[in-house]
């Protein structure tokens, strides 16, 4: 058991990591929901860019972090290639920050259909006209391609094949405060291995968040 209180408190780190996000929104000046997401190529070499965290799913086993992009960009390639992914989500503003490590999947067509159809137009040309992480000509020549696909596509383009969703499930969740004289208070949680370890609990009454998940506090 841990002494988790006020932000920390809580059964399901899905409902935390949303009630945080919901209070960042109030206090970023821009782009609260931009992850830094980490992963790692063929050879074991990391990578890392930002992206904009779209949907926080469900709860406990259901419990998932969306993101959209390019599938044959380098991150697409990278996560197609080792169904691994980790990222953080850091706000200056409350001085906190998410940690994620976890497992990758794509999400379904359907799923992806509504969020690009929810996209500005010119967001949805875009996803048409750029050959993503790809060498470009110049400037000039992504503008031109904008062009000739807005013409092409029209008012209502389709999702291109090569665009979409992909959901994080995660095995570990850190949430981080700051804290004075750098004494940060740190709380993770990680997916237990099995159902027989979540039942073996010392004390007997564990809440269906820690059969799920071992929560513990970490040294700053």
């Amino acid at each position: 058991m841990t002494d988790r209180t006020g932000i920390f408190a809580g059964d399901d780190p899905f409902d935390i990591a949303r009630a945080w996000l919901e209070e960042a929104v109030r206090t970023e000046p821009n782009d609260p929901n931009a992850i830094a997401l980490a992963t790692v190529d063929g050879d074991g070499l990391p990578d890392v860019r930002m992206v904009l965290l779209k949907d926080i799913e469900g709860q406990g086993a259901d419990g998932a972090f969306v993101f959209y992009t390019n599938f044959e960009s380098a991150k697409g390639l990278q996560i197609d290639e080792t169904g691994v992914a980790a990222f953080v989500m850091h706000w200056k503003s409350l001085r906190r920050q998410i940690r994620v490590r976890g497992h990758v999947s794509r999400v379904e067509s359907e799923v992806a259909d509504a969020y690009y159809a929810s996209r500005a137009l010119q967001s949805r040309i875009g996803a048409w006209a750029s050959h993503q992480s790809r060498p470009l000509e110049s400037r000039a020549a992504l503008m031109a391609e904008v062009a000739k696909q807005g013409i092409n596509l029209g008012l209502r383009p389709r999702r291109p094949d090569h665009w979409g969703g992909y959901r994080i499930r995660p095995v570990q969740i850190e949430f981080w405060a700051d804290g004075a004289f750098r004494l940060h208070d740190r709380f993770q949680w990680r997916r237990r291995n099995s159902a027989k370890e979540g039942s073996n609990m010392v004390g007997g009454s564990a809440s269906a968040g820690e059969t799920l998940w071992r929560v513990r506090r970490l040294s700053p």
